[in-house]
């Protein structure tokens, strides 16, 4: 017989937490539980008199000064480097800038250049077909341009289309819509005696799961600021390159922000050494001041254990709920897209159903509850409705309370009422 926790076992796991105290680091609104911080996380209280203090101070007093005495020329690299403790890279190795779109666009370009540089016969990037879609468009558009074939496949298709022909792999280490997890360090392995470069994007990883790019020996990688690190919306994504190609290329958007000496106004582009010349315009102060502030949480973890005690609770609290849905939801209709094993999901759980999923997201929110719906494509992409574990600030009686919320709204039928059915612009 299954054993299905009690409200009771969850409160004596939240009281006997390591990390429950970094909760009290963030500005979580009365009545909710947020299940979404894996689409865009909550506000660290620290960050709305910091970004004040950047208006009204570093902005409204000292004006054009404060790019030297607030330091807001070397604000990307000192926010890059406080990611890279996340996700196993070197001091000076990771740049706050741009979108990951862009970023993206860039790394994608610099990967197929030294590709074509080394081996012109390869003419394919592979990617996953559930790929997020902004990473396939970005490639889409290379291919294009460049020539080359973007080849779309199936999960456990990858190690199997990494053939002589292919000059980059491309994904996302965490899927978006599953949350199910690629084996990072096997697949760059697999790639490299191929001679294929790869290019992850750690959207959904970092901040979320432990990840070590230079123990992988990846290539490139991307990733956002708004999701687990807290930025806000909108917050800059990061660039890193594997030190051994950061000099070969000039990434195609070469803006004087990734000159060697942007002061200079040189009429010629001499790009900097290293990951600066990944940057491009003027970087946005204002935002990445926010950013800073999310990642300084994790600083405050180190104490605790840090990413590995992060990840620890991570996989209880979506174990936990895959649990709760298996034995308080059965009848319901439920699947669970997201792997059972640890070692294969990040920290999202994404629930499949034939019927109503989007209704029944929205029936959950008006009750608290926020999590999001990705749509399916008709045929083998289910509906989903997905739900984020932050481990810095949900606590296991959070999972309960939601499982028993979903519940209630399947049991009562709340879901069919026709409010619920009407499409927002953001779903």
């Amino acid at each position: 017989m299954t054993f299905t926790p009690t409200l009771q076992d969850c409160e004596l796991l939240d009281a006997q937490d390591p990390l429950r105290a970094l909760r009290e680091q963030f500005d979580l609104p009365q009545g909710v539980i947020y299940l979404d911080g894996n689409s865009l996380g909550v506000l660290p209280k620290a960050t709305p008199a910091r970004v004040a203090q950047a208006v009204t101070h570093e902005w409204g007093q000292d004006l054009i000064k404060s790019w030297n005495s607030a330091g807001w020329f070397t604000l990307p690299q000192r926010v890059g480097d406080k990611m890279a403790h996340l996700i196993g890279a070197k001091p000076g190795e990771v740049i706050a800038a741009d979108s990951t779109s862009i970023n993206l666009f860039k790394v994608l370009a610099a990967a197929l250049h030294i590709a074509a540089a080394d081996h012109p016969h390869k003419k394919k990037i592979v990617s996953e077909r559930s790929n997020f879609p902004t990473d396939l468009y970005i490639a889409e558009a290379l291919c294009k341009e460049r020539g080359y074939t973007l080849q779309l496949v199936e999960a456990d298709e990858i190690a199997a289309a990494l053939q002589a022909d292919v000059a980059v792999l491309m994904l996302t280490h965490v899927n978006y819509r599953t949350g199910a997890m690629h084996d990072m360090q096997a697949l760059t392995a697999q790639a490299h005696m191929q001679g294929i470069l790869t290019v992850w994007d750690l959207a959904h990883s970092a901040g979320a799961v432990p990840v070590d790019l230079n123990g992988s020996g990846a290539d490139f990688a991307v990733g956002c600021g708004y999701k687990y690190l807290n930025g806000g919306p909108g917050a800059p994504a990061f660039v890193w390159v594997h030190p051994k190609h950061t000099d070969r290329f000039w990434q195609p958007l070469a803006g004087w922000w990734g000159h060697a000496a942007p002061f200079a106004f040189t009429p010629d582009y001499q790009p900097a050494q290293g990951i600066t010349r990944y940057q491009c315009g003027t970087q946005p102060i204002l935002s990445l001041t926010a950013l800073d502030c999310g990642l300084d949480a994790f600083l405050s973890a180190e104490a605790l254990g840090g990413m590995a005690a992060l990840r620890q609770k991570s996989l209880a609290l979506t174990g936990l709920f895959m649990q709760l849905v298996r034995t308080r939801l059965h009848g319901h209709g439920f699947g669970i897209a997201t792997p059972a094993e640890e070692a294969l999901r990040g920290s999202q759980v994404s629930l499949t159903r034939a019927e109503g999923a989007y209704a029944i997201v929205q029936a959950l929110i008006a009750r608290g509850v926020i999590g999001d719906f990705r749509a399916g494509d008709g045929g083998q992409q289910a509906d989903i409705l997905r739900f984020g574990f932050t481990p810095l600030y949900i606590g296991y009686a959070d999972v309960w309370h939601a499982t028993e919320q979903l519940r209630q709204v399947m049991h009562n039928g709340e879901w069919q009422n026709p409010r619920y059915a009407q499409k927002n612009a953001v779903t």
